[in-house]
């Protein structure tokens, strides 16, 4: 039996590139587009109707902080992986991004190709982030606040391999376990986090001292 389609939704108020991105999304075989919304409020509505697997959110919406929408976002739809949308942001609204619960980012100059693949990563639980650029932002996510969560020994280490910009797989292959098995850590640590996706879950854990030296 083949796994149901990823549903995608995109949240753009330039109409011309958000149009021609559900268009193209949901030509691949293994997507629908459940539409475009032009607004938050449109956003909002349309994440309970449609339910959408994967949003693409642009930063700036014409009535409000795409990023500042994300927590209230992922309230109406807890399972939804939101990768934002960008042109050229400065670090400071990535580091935001991440700790709102954003799985990622996807940059306006990327090739349809890329788009789709994002589309498919974030919707498999990936972070959609190059290495790179992770490292450059977790020294600048927040410390020092929140309770501390008792993670056991593997999942403190397949954190620390996320925190590298690790895919599930290549985490699988270091600890030479299943790949299965390594989604039900990142899980299972994500709800002792009460994080929505990887990178949130870096987030929290760096401001309650989980990720010494990082």
């Amino acid at each position: 039996m083949s796994a149901a389609p990823i549903r995608v939704l995109i949240a753009d108020d330039h109409d011309v590139l958000a149009t021609s991105l559900a268009t193209v999304l949901g030509q691949e075989d293994d997507m629908v587009s459940v539409g475009v919304a032009g607004t938050l409020a449109q956003t909002r509505t349309m994440v309970v109707s449609t339910a959408p697997d994967v949003l693409l959110l642009d930063h700036r919406m014409p009535d409000g902080d795409g990023v500042a929408a994300i927590p209230e976002l992922l309230r109406l739809r807890p399972a939804l992986r939101i990768a934002v949308l960008t042109a050229s942001p400065g670090d400071h609204l990535l580091v935001q991004a991440i700790e709102a619960g954003a799985c990622g980012f996807v940059s306006k100059t990327r090739s349809l190709a890329e788009v789709a693949a994002t589309v498919r990563a974030a919707a498999s639980g990936e972070s959609v982030i190059s290495p790179e650029l992770l490292a450059r932002l977790l020294p600048r996510l927040q410390g020092g606040g929140g309770p501390q969560r008792q993670l056991t020994e593997r999942e403190r280490e397949v954190l620390d391999l996320v925190a590298e910009g690790l895919s599930n797989a290549a985490i699988a292959e270091r600890l030479v376990v299943s790949v299965h098995t390594v989604r039900n850590h990142i899980a299972n640590l994500s709800a002792k986090l009460g994080a929505h996706s990887k990178l949130e879950a870096l987030a929290i854990a760096v401001r309650q001292g989980l990720l010494p030296g990082r």
